[in-house]
């Protein structure tokens, strides 16, 4: 094909690492967004008062600044600028104290018991030594050989357990049992399920490595770099334009779904054979998440000191209450004490709101398509670990799980991992074939969060997608 031509449906992280990387190949791209902003999952908005910037949805990009394909791209020139806490994540308890995810892996030990700290460096040194290697291969599909086997083979040891399992095996004290789980809990999946162990393990050294960082101005900013750079390298991108079917693009050209399995379907059951409609149709999507955002006066006051040097801080006590919680959720119940994730970024980042005032932005795991209100239950965990929180609200944002989709149909049930990632959806998504990004039908691929390696802000389902096409492009 000798001047191909490319359609991308939709414009969240991956839509847009496919148009670049099909971009930057020479092909002629177009790419279509159905709401009148870009962004899909790191979209950002004033969601509370003017002048109060929210993220939308993703808010803490650590695999954003490992991704082995943003890592290649300019995306500084076009805007994006990562701002870097000084401490990754904090996890308080009720005694007032918080176990730390430093960037030294010795550092985050002495927050830790003290027989824990020597047994949390030995886990974690050897990975993060070789750090750009471990994203390469484990961002990339697993049905292929990787190019470092020995530390591949090393996660797998690690990780191809529930995190459960792990903490048991390699802690003594609660501490580092907590701050572990509570990593492994951003799987969405009940902990003593596998891989919440390699999740867990993934973004623990993400943090070591290069951080847990936000985007200036909001997540928004990396949309924006990416469609900038995308119009750079000649590619177009038009709003408001819902792709309702496949049927409406030219059909010679190739066609890239940012779809997850089930708005993918929707789109293109004309086209696709049966046997494969019926395999994203089996597709699972895991838990959904209740939101809220906030516009405060003033800081979240912590007891623990120490979460004032995080944008992100877990509450969930122990390691104990936060796998009930996320059990719950995943087995369709609700559970008093939910794990609560909180990002406060206007700690580093002032221009998310007015001076003096701040944002905060914070969801728990609730079942699939819940419509249950939950702000008393994460205002009430805000609470425990923050007493007087409650007075220092101006004004809130709420969206339950269904309300979730319902802002952005990709997000079925309110998830945003792009469909569970159990260890069989983790290695075979969203069906069992050897290019998990095409489909049976030459020239359409599907380059959405449901394809591997998942959810989360890096590209690499978009990018992985576009390498796919072009091989069969002769690019």
């Amino acid at each position: 094909m000798s001047d191909p031509r490319a359609h991308v449906v939709g414009t969240g992280p991956n839509g847009l690492a496919a148009a670049v990387a099909l971009a930057r190949a020479g092909c002629r791209v177009t790419a279509y967004e159905a709401h009148a902003v870009i962004g899909g999952g790191t979209r950002s908005a004033e969601l509370t008062l003017p002048g109060f910037v929210h993220d939308v949805c993703s808010a803490v990009h650590p695999l954003g600044v490992a991704s082995p394909f943003f890592r290649t791209l300019p995306l500084a020139r076009h805007g994006l600028e990562w701002i870097h806490p000084d401490t990754p994540l904090a996890h308080p308890f009720d005694d007032g104290t918080a176990a730390l995810l430093e960037r030294d892996t010795a550092a985050t030990g002495a927050t830790l018991d003290r027989a824990d700290a020597r047994a949390w460096a030995e886990l974690m040194d050897p990975f993060v030594d070789g750090w750009e290697a471990l994203f390469d291969d484990a961002l990339r599909p697993l049905l292929r050989l990787p190019r470092h086997p020995l530390l591949m083979a090393r996660l797998g040891y690690y990780g191809l357990r529930g995190a459960s399992q792990l903490v048991r095996r390699e802690f003594s004290g609660d501490r580092a049992r907590a701050l572990l789980g509570g990593i492994a809990a951003h799987s969405l999946l009940p902990l003593d399920r596998p891989p919440t162990a390699a999740i867990g393990l993934m973004l623990a050294i993400a943090g070591h490595a290069v951080g847990w960082p936000i985007a200036r101005g909001g997540s928004q900013s990396i949309a924006n770099a990416l469609a900038s750079l995308l119009r750079e390298y000649g590619g177009e991108v038009v709003t408001g334009a819902r792709v309702a079917s496949i049927d409406e693009l030219p059909p010679d050209d190739v066609v890239f779904l940012d779809l997850t399995a089930r708005p993918a379907l929707e789109v293109a059951r004309t086209r696709l054979p049966r046997r494969y409609r019926r395999r994203l149709a089996r597709y699972r999507y895991g838990p959904g998440a209740f939101k809220v955002d906030w516009a405060l006066s003033e800081p979240i006051p912590w007891r623990a000191p120490e979460c004032r040097r995080a944008a992100t801080v877990h509450l969930g006590g122990s390691f104990a209450e936060i796998a009930a919680a996320t059990g719950a959720a995943w087995n369709g119940m609700i559970d008093e004490r939910p794990f609560v994730i909180i990002a406060q970024p206007t700690l580093f980042d002032p221009t998310r709101a007015p001076p003096g005032k701040h944002t905060a932005w914070a969801y728990c795991h609730v079942p699939n398509g819940s419509t249950v209100d939950l702000t008393d239950a994460i205002e009430a965990q805000v609470e425990r670990f923050a007493p007087g929180f409650r007075e220092i609200i101006i004004a809130r944002s709420t969206r339950n799980a269904a309300e979730m989709e319902r802002d952005n149909p990709n997000q079925v049930g309110g998830e945003f991992n792009g469909g569970a990632e159990t260890l069989f959806q983790f290695v075979f998504r969203p069906a069992i074939r050897v290019d998990p990004y095409s489909t049976p039908v030459e020239g359409i691929y599907l380059c959405s969060a449901s394809t591997p390696p998942g959810g989360g802000v890096h590209g690499m389902c978009g990018y992985n997608a576009a390498r796919s096409a072009l091989r069969w492009l002769g690019r």
